[in-house]
């Protein structure tokens, strides 16, 4: 295998939703690959945190933003301030987002409103920001972390599947817009991993119930996420553009 087509040096990537979890797990990915990487979250200490053990494992150059992704202000700071330190954004991940969730007769405006800004106009606003700097390098790739809550759901999901599955639709479209110019855009759909997210929705019982329901018995680690988005990331993913990479250990292969 050539190693090279995953090789990361000399690009640089902003990772949203970057201090913990899945984010932090790509950063590092990337970061490990040879990426000079930015994270971004609202909390401050965790982004310290996260950066100086990235760096630590890695040996990159890793920077963080303080944003608040349901600010449409913060946003557009955001990827000034990306820019700003590295100097260039080649790899940007759209992973920050969350979940609240209400049956369709219960579903409150205001967590509606919160929830489409953070899961969908966010990942719009950034890429709408950072893409026309990847065309004129023409390079670049974009990673929206849908779920495969975007492509099936349950119970309560409403505004959660909705904004996975617009996720979806978005990177269809701007796949059509961007290509000619050597930029991709894709989508992740993780199905169930061990981070915070779940583990403070679910209790124990439903945490065993839906790892049982993958084809290998089991959760996701987050770094299992590292391997897919290096794909994407990379040359390697060079003709991979507007499609899903399902990465969910069989939770769609079942029929009932």
């Amino acid at each position: 295998m050539n190693d090279s087509l995953f090789n990361l040096s000399g690009r640089t990537a902003l990772v949203t939703g970057g201090s913990r979890g899945l984010g932090e797990a790509m950063a590092r990915g990337l970061a490990d690959a040879g990426a000079e990487v930015v994270i971004a979250s609202r909390h401050e200490d965790a982004l310290r945190t996260a950066v100086a053990g990235i760096r630590k494992a890695t040996g990159a150059r890793v920077e963080y933003v303080v944003a608040d992704m349901t600010r449409r202000q913060d946003v557009r700071r955001l990827a000034e301030d990306a820019v700003a330190a590295l100097g260039k954004i080649d790899i940007l991940v759209n992973n920050a987002g969350t979940n609240c969730p209400q049956p369709i007769d219960q579903v409150r405006d205001e967590d509606w409103d919160r929830l489409v800004e953070l899961n969908v106009t966010s990942c719009m606003a950034l890429t709408r920001a950072l893409v026309p700097g990847m065309k004129e390098r023409r390079w670049g790739r974009v990673i929206h972390i849908s779920s495969i809550m975007g492509l099936a759901s349950r119970e309560e999901r409403n505004i959660y599947s909705a904004t996975k599955s617009a996720l979806i639709g978005l990177a269809q479209a701007s796949a059509i817009d961007v290509g000619r110019f050597g930029v991709t855009v894709n989508c992740l759909a993780p199905g169930p991993f061990a981070t915070e997210l779940p583990l403070s929705l679910l209790t124990e019982e439903q945490m065993e119930a839906f790892g049982q329901r993958t084809a290998l018995g089991r959760w996701g680690q987050p770094d299992e996420l590292i391997g897919p988005v290096l794909l994407l990331a990379s040359d390697a993913g060079s003709y991979i553009t507007g499609t899903v990479l399902v990465v969910d250990g069989g939770v769609l292969c079942r029929a009932f």
